[in-house]
């Protein structure tokens, strides 16, 4: 199995969901009790925070993902993985400085949704990932269109994952307005929703909704370890 460089810590809530789930699709995959090979260098989100939130300072902020993504790589990572949607908007102005590609998880996310046969989807998740133009680019080469929340239903989503998915809270309050923004969104024309925030798939699930959903984390680690074990 070919190790995996994981970039984590943007929240430790959500790369302790990836770490489980490597390890448990690895073992699936190849039986016994194999681990998932991976080399994890965790980022403090109280200093990425500072610098995106409190300075607005992206530069400093993809300074810190490069420094990552460089300490995975001399441990002999053969691929990286971010366990973080928005990060993913720094992935250009990196790979640059890499000798090792990134598994992006807005391409993984799209070849299961065109796999699916949707052609329109609802994203949600934080400011970041909502407005970048990263994954509305990336899902159109695969012909799907992106269906945005619009001010208000931007602002619920955001800053409940900052207030409480990446603080490990998950209320029925919150899990019951995702549910009815997600059918706002179909009724605008989305086919399913993008759940575009690594923490969301935590708080809501299929069983949730009778409207697809695409969990990233899910999505990401599944391709990760297809990666990893392919020849």
């Amino acid at each position: 199995m070919k190790k995996i460089g994981m970039i984590g810590g943007l929240s430790w809530v959500s790369t302790a969901e990836y770490y489980r789930l490597l390890n448990e699709l690895a073992q699936q995959k190849l039986g016994g009790v194999t681990s998932a090979h991976l080399i994890l260098e965790s980022v403090n989100r109280q200093a990425y925070v500072e610098a995106v939130i409190d300075r607005g300072d992206e530069q400093a902020a993809c300074a810190m993902i490069l420094d990552a993504a460089r300490a995975v790589e001399q441990g002999g990572a053969a691929f990286i993985v971010i366990s973080c949607n928005d990060v993913h908007r720094f992935v250009p102005e990196i790979e640059p400085h890499i000798a090792i590609p990134f598994l992006h998880i807005a391409e993984a996310t799209a070849d299961v949704i065109k796999a699916a046969g949707l052609t329109s989807v609802a994203l949600l998740g934080v400011r970041k990932t909502m407005e970048e133009t990263f994954y509305p680019e990336i899902l159109k080469r695969h012909g799907i269109d992106t269906v945005v929340p619009d001010e208000d239903q931007k602002s619920f989503i955001h800053d409940s994952i900052y207030e409480e998915l990446v603080k490990d809270v998950f209320l029925d309050t919150t899990r019951a307005r995702y549910v009815e923004i997600i059918h706002e969104l179909q009724s605008r024309g989305a086919d399913g929703a993008i759940l575009g925030c690594t923490e969301i798939p935590l708080l809501l699930g299929e069983k949730d909704i009778d409207v697809p959903v695409f969990p990233t984390t899910d999505i990401h680690c599944r391709a990760a370890i297809e990666k990893a074990t392919a020849p």
